[in-house]
């Protein structure tokens, strides 16, 4: 198809009606917590790569550089910036196709468009889309997870919030718009991550994300790894701030904060408008 001219297909996997499953690298990935999350899901299932996305028409390429690195031959190769479709049958009720991707620079609509042909080629049942933002939260206390639906009565099925955004969107957004055009049902699953470690990888971010997704699922998905990095995790933070009061003190108030609402029963509320909050300060 011409609306699918970028893709390049290694084979076509005998999909029927999986659940697609998407992670951009980008500021949509706070503490790289959702390409950590879905890169290890892939590694659990045994995902099998079948097709990608062309870089060339989507990337700045000096703002999003290719990289030279050496492969197990010694062997020099130059490695562009990758949107990899795989495939894997998780068991005999769920078939699941992932993109592990980065967040194109130019040509959303028809990047977009690229997605949503894979997704409707492969007669895909719904799409999950992985994110993280930085957030008032402490990383002391369970690191909340916000779901949202782009159609009310998916939402109310899945026991979910439907989005009533609006303002500045990523590719997130974009995408979310390009499938509902299409026909086919989407949901976010957002992690937070606190805003005084921004740089850092979050594994306990990861962790969170792995175990919604997994109950949106229905499956179990074991993180064993990332249970024990999240833990490291958080030591290094207490080490970091040992020495800083003020800082202590700021962790502090998040707690008693955090502690004091109760996401459940609110619905999340603020983790939602901490959602708008950043994607309105990306614009």
């Amino acid at each position: 198809m011409a609306s699918a001219a970028h893709l390049r297909w290694q084979h076509r996997p005998d999909a029927d009606g999986p659940v697609l499953i998407v992670a951009f690298e980008g500021w949509n990935d706070a503490g790289s917590a959702a390409t950590t999350a879905l890169a290890h899901a892939e590694d659990l299932w045994d995902a099998e790569p079948f097709c990608d996305v062309d870089p060339e028409e989507f990337y700045d390429f000096s703002i999003t550089r290719p990289t030279v690195q050496f492969d197990d031959d010694g062997v020099r190769q130059l490695d562009w910036p990758a949107n990899q479709f795989s495939w894997a049958r998780v068991n005999d009720d769920l078939e699941v196709v992932t993109l592990l991707g980065v967040e194109p620079q130019l040509r959303w609509r028809t990047f977009c468009e690229q997605v949503t042909a894979v997704a409707t080629d492969l007669d895909a049942s719904m799409v999950v889309m992985l994110g993280a933002l930085l957030a008032e939260v402490p990383h002391t206390r369970p690191t909340p997870v916000y779901g949202t639906a782009h159609n009310r009565e998916l939402a109310e099925s899945l026991s979910l919030s439907p989005s009533t955004y609006e303002g500045p969107t990523g590719i997130v957004g974009t995408l979310h718009h390009a499938l509902a055009a299409a026909g086919i049902p989407s949901v976010s699953l957002w992690a937070a991550v606190p805003t005084y470690v921004p740089n850092a990888p979050s594994p306990k971010a990861a962790l969170a994300l792995v175990a919604r997704l997994g109950a949106l699922l229905g499956v179990a998905l074991p993180a064993d790894e990332l249970s024990v990095a999240a833990g490291e995790y958080e030591s290094r933070i207490d080490e970091v701030l040992s020495d800083d009061e003020d800082s202590q003190e700021w962790v502090l108030q998040l707690e008693a904060d955090y502690d004091e609402r109760d996401l459940e029963e609110r619905g999340g509320a603020e983790l939602v408008e901490e959602v708008e909050r950043f994607l309105r300060n990306q614009g």
